[in-house]
């Protein structure tokens, strides 16, 4: 009885202590898809890439129309046209429906390459915002994502957003 009795203290100090330890803790919750869609960045890397990949889009557009009118004239002209002429126009037109394709891939695959590395310096940037606002006002934790709950008295990403906005 005397050894729970003395376990028993033991366990009580260690919550006291570890309250007291735990109150002077300044924590702060930051959340990140709320920056990367507010962000200033994200509204600039988009034009960025917009104007990037504008002329391979447009020229997709191109060819993309192009196949188009071509299978309407084969469609028109099926009647009229001897068959060996028509088989080089569907050659053609598949070898043409072949070369959008990959040009589409192309273009999808290059974008988002840009977009990861863009996303990367914006990442970069954020990291940084969420150091100076936690250095600024001495936060001894500051935590991202996977978070169930976070007050809204601890949530510090309006602060670091407002500083994004700055730079």
């Amino acid at each position: 009885m005397k050894h729970l009795l003395v376990l028993f203290y033991l366990l009580f100090g260690f919550t006291l202590s570890l309250s007291a330890t735990a109150a002077e803790l300044k924590i702060g919750y930051v959340q990140v898809d709320k920056l990367l869609q507010e962000a200033p960045q994200t509204a600039e890397t988009g034009k960025k890439l917009e104007k990037e990949f504008s002329p391979r889009s447009q020229e997709l557009d191109r060819l993309q129309k192009q196949i188009r009118d071509l299978e309407a004239a084969l469609d028109k002209d099926r009647l009229t046209t001897s068959d060996a002429d028509r088989r080089n126009r569907e050659r053609d037109a598949s070898n043409l429906k072949l070369e959008f394709q990959r040009k589409q891939r192309e273009l999808r695959e290059d974008i988002n390459l840009r977009k990861n590395e863009e996303l990367a310096v914006l990442q970069d940037r954020i990291n940084k915002a969420v150091t100076s606002v936690a250095e600024s006002e001495n936060f001894d934790l500051v935590v991202y994502g996977g978070v169930a709950y976070a007050s809204k008295k601890i949530d510090i990403t309006d602060k670091v957003l407002k500083l994004l906005g700055k730079k």
